[in-house]
């Protein structure tokens, strides 16, 4: 058989799906068969590269070339330039911004440089629907050393040393509810993986699943060795179908060469993991909630103790951690938790995976070390605000989080210099912002959210998160007073006191991080009744200059509701008690006769 002399490694993740990126799979395959060049080019589909704004993406191996924004119409030459005739395609190659110099080795991309790649350490680099590419990578081999060196009490001991945090957004020690799990005694034990990513603009848990599962598999199998489990069950929305397939296909390659089931490498232990599926209710991704879900029952959560530890699925002891969480469990079995420790700052070890997202050059998804500044990842790895634009926040945490000012840009990110802050980690959404964002529109935004996915259980977020949205609407549609923002700030706190669930203790930091950090905007909407980023519509005023108006009737032809007039060659008017604020003016007008106000 013919050794394989290129391997053209395509990101399968859903970002580049989204973008034909199984069409350039498949070209790709046929422009490799009509040169009979089977046996010497493989094209190997794999996870997310994380450089999602660059997809779809081809990584040409062993040259190590990184191909970006590559179409199905490339393929042809991808492989008669490069793979015969063994010349770079330069115009696919990544172009510096700042230098315009092409790039083919993504370790010289500002986008990877401060990156370190623990929990997405596989993901672009092997086909996610072979167990023996994750194998030929260390797979597996943190189980047989835990099963076969280790007694339960010694691997947990190695997990708390190395000082893992939960990363679904609680930030609990990892270790620790690990042990509290062992020490219950219990019949029957469970072991659950979160897998409800609910966070808008979140994709960190889905691209892990998509690209590199059986290490979920792998660290749940330690995780029921450890706390006396034999079941597993993962928990996943619905909206994940890329995900749920390539988990079927993992746990199933996993049972087929004893690596889940009966008697694991001969020690014993019995270990199997089933899916279940969620409805994509954010609530869910409370523990309790997430365990009523599992069990058939509305997705509310309850008040705590008993945690799930002590009576969680089915009444049984459970232990509940999201699929971040798990990716790094082999690892630290690999390489030890002193190694792991080593990363990161004293109380937050490790790395954390963002999505980075919103007015941003570089989106996508990366992996960095705790105590990185803000600075580090909106302008290196991200490439700084899109079209030159002024930096204005930046929202971390999700709808659970708050919104950062350029004032917090070299704050160290951890868990506890985020809840410093005025927000938190969360699961690890990242959403950058500029001067065109309305921040009393963004705390809206958020708390529209918030009362669509409360789960209604507990008043104070039924009731009061809806109050809170009625307030933000009523001053962003030009009818609040000063003592509407002495009530959102009242309201918000016995919200955070009184909300049974994180999801409701934490819903009111988008309205309160916006207040502290943008309290100016605040009173500009109340008092000159004026939002500056031109967002709110009801704010908006369209003014023509007369100066620069030379009645070329294009603008009063366009308005739906026949509020501009105007002789033909004479400047126009617009009615501001008839103007719908549609803004189709402003668009068609050739001149840049007409202004916002």
């Amino acid at each position: 058989m013919a050794k394989i002399k290129y391997h053209l490694m395509a990101c399968g993740g859903t970002g580049c799906r989204a973008s034909h990126g199984a069409k350039l799979v498949e070209r790709l395959n046929e422009a490799i068969q009509e040169k009979g060049l089977e046996n010497e080019v493989k094209v190997v589909t794999t996870g997310c590269f994380g450089f999602c704004e660059q997809g779809p993406i081809i990584k040409v191996l062993p040259d190590n070339t990184f191909y970006t924004q590559v179409k199905p119409e490339d393929a042809n030459e991808l492989i008669n330039e490069h793979i015969i005739k063994g010349r770079k395609v330069e115009r696919l190659l990544y172009a510096n911004p700042e230098t315009k110099e092409h790039v083919s080795d993504s370790k010289h991309m500002n986008f990877y440089k401060k990156q370190i790649r623990i929990a997405l350490r596989n993901c672009g680099f092997i086909d996610p629907e072979n167990i023996n590419e994750y194998i030929a990578r260390d797979g597996y081999a943190a189980l047989a050393k835990v099963l076969t060196e280790m007694t339960p009490e010694e691997a947990v001991n190695v997990v708390k040393a190395s000082g893992l945090r939960g990363r679904g957004g609680g930030g609990f020690p990892t270790g620790l509810k690990w042990e509290l799990t062992r020490k219950v005694k219990g019949d029957q034990k469970y072991v659950v993986c979160n897998a409800d990513e609910g966070d808008p603009g979140a994709f960190m848990d889905r691209s892990i699943l998509e690209g590199d599962p059986h290490s979920v598999l792998e660290a749940m199998a330690i995780n029921g060795y450890c706390t006396g489990a034999t079941k597993g069950l993962i928990y996943i929305r619905a909206e994940y179908p890329l995900a749920i397939q390539r988990l079927q296909i993992a746990i199933g390659q996993a049972r087929e060469v004893g690596l889940l089931g009966a008697d694991i490498f001969g020690t014993g232990f019995d270990f199997d993991i089933e899916l279940r599926y969620g409805a994509g209710a954010f609530v869910c991704g409370e523990e309790t909630a997430l365990i009523h879900s599992m069990e058939g029952q509305r997705g509310e959560p309850t008040v705590k103790p008993p945690f799930p530890s002590e009576k969680g699925y089915m009444g049984y002891p459970t232990n509940v951690n999201n699929v971040e969480t798990y990716a790094n469990i082999p690892v630290i079995f690999n390489k030890g938790a002193e190694w792991f420790s080593s990363i990161g700052t004293e109380k937050s070890k490790g790395t954390k995976v963002f999505a980075l997202a919103g007015k941003i050059n570089n989106v996508g998804l990366i992996e960095v070390p705790m105590g990185i500044t803000l600075r580090e990842v909106i302008y290196e790895i991200g490439g700084g605000i899109k079209g030159g634009k002024k930096f204005k926040a930046v929202q971390t945490g999700g709808p659970s989080g708050g919104c950062l000012t350029e004032h917090h840009l070299d704050t160290p990110i951890d868990y506890d210099n985020l809840i410093a802050a005025g927000s938190m980690m969360g699961s690890g959404g990242m959403i950058v912002m500029d001067e065109d964002d309305c921040m009393v529109s963004i705390a809206k935004f958020y708390l529209d959210f918030t009362v669509e996915e409360s789960c209604g259980k507990c008043s104070p977020c039924r009731i009061g998160n809806k109050r809170l949205y009625e307030i933000l609407d009523k001053i962003t549609q030009a009818k609040g007073s000063m003592t509407d923002l002495d009530n959102l700030r009242n309201l918000s706190t016995v919200i955070k006191d009184t909300a049974l669930c994180g999801l409701g203790q934490t819903s009111p930091n988008p309205v309160l991080s916006t207040i502290d950090n943008f309290w100016n905007e605040y009173v500009e909407h109340v008092v000159d009744k004026k939002c500056r980023a031109h967002v709110c519509t009801a704010m908006k005023q369209y003014i023509i200059d007369p100066e620069a108006c030379i009645g070329c009737t294009l603008c009063a032809r366009n308005c739906p509701v026949n509020a501009i007039t105007g002789e033909r060659k004479q400047p126009h008017f617009i009615n501001q008690d008839i103007c719908i604020k549609c803004g189709a003016c402003y668009e068609k007008c050739k001149f840049n006769a007409i202004s916002i106000n």
